[in-house]
């Protein structure tokens, strides 16, 4: 039962009487039924639908706290506060780290809500720590799970792209969201042609950003490479074949969670 703590993650805790409401008409994820302690995935995007920061939600009795990429928190709370106007919430950074757990989920451990094989996670862990962040991104690899952060290219892409349709990242039954109308159509059109899928390769890592070539054709764009593993932003229709990136050949696979291609 391996434990890390992830540094590249921080908290806010969002509080006050209007601080689910406040959020629920943000954020891609149903906020006004999350219970306390329960743990959701969710997104808040541009107006255009682009994703802008994923973050986990985990109830509490008076709001909720949000697990987000460390390196963006200041920019979410500056956003936040943006959207804030005469409600009634308080936004405030906390101290508190993130960890994970994968095999099993401990006491104290909340399962990712994204994909049970991910494990668990909690901001109160106070025990031992028995693994590296560097080993749980290569469980996350592993299974083809993207980091909205690392693994996308940066406010172009949208969330269904980054899987969140299939990470239970967005409720399409919530009502509105911020991008809610193109996020939506999307969906409803079945206009899904490139999704961030992992590929896994040997020798030297491809660069992020290299062309990822199907033969000739443009295939797609690699967005993140390391020990024989990556992520790309993959055109579906040409994601089987002799894939290429950076001169060297590569394997793009499709997780059994994601569904199959259908043109």
């Amino acid at each position: 039962m391996p434990i890390a703590r992830l540094d590249s993650r921080a908290l806010i805790r969002v509080s006050g009487p209007d601080a689910r409401p406040f959020l629920h008409n943000l954020l891609t994820q149903n906020v006004e039924t999350l219970a306390p302690g329960e743990l959701r995935f969710a997104a808040l995007l541009s107006p255009p639908g682009r994703l802008l920061f994923d973050l986990f939600i985990q109830g509490e009795e008076d709001g909720v706290i949000l697990d987000v990429a460390a390196e963006r928190r200041d920019s979410l709370i500056q956003r936040l506060s943006m959207y804030k106007l005469r409600s009634d919430v308080q936004i405030t950074a906390m101290a508190e780290a993130v960890y994970a757990a994968w095999d099993e989920v401990p006491n104290g451990f909340v399962t990712d809500p994204r994909l049970a094989a991910l494990g668990g996670r909690s901001h109160s862990h106070a025990g031992a720590v028995d693994a590296t962040e560097a080993n749980y991104n290569a469980r996350r690899l592993s299974l083809g799970v993207p980091d909205p952060v690392a693994d996308t290219l940066a406010d172009k892409t949208y969330p269904i792209e980054a899987n969140l349709d299939l990470l239970n990242g967005i409720d399409f039954h919530k009502g509105c969201f911020v991008g809610q109308e193109t996020t939506s159509r999307m969906k409803r059109r079945g206009t899904i042609k490139t999704r961030i899928l992992p590929f896994t390769y040997q020798g030297q890592p491809p660069a992020a950003g290299a062309e990822v070539l199907n033969g000739d054709l443009r295939a797609g764009e690699v967005t993140r490479a390391e020990g024989g593993q990556g992520m790309a932003m993959i055109r579906l229709d040409r994601m089987d074949g002799d894939l290429s990136a950076d001169g060297q050949p590569i394997t793009v696979t499709r997780p059994d969670w994601v569904p199959p291609f259908q043109a």
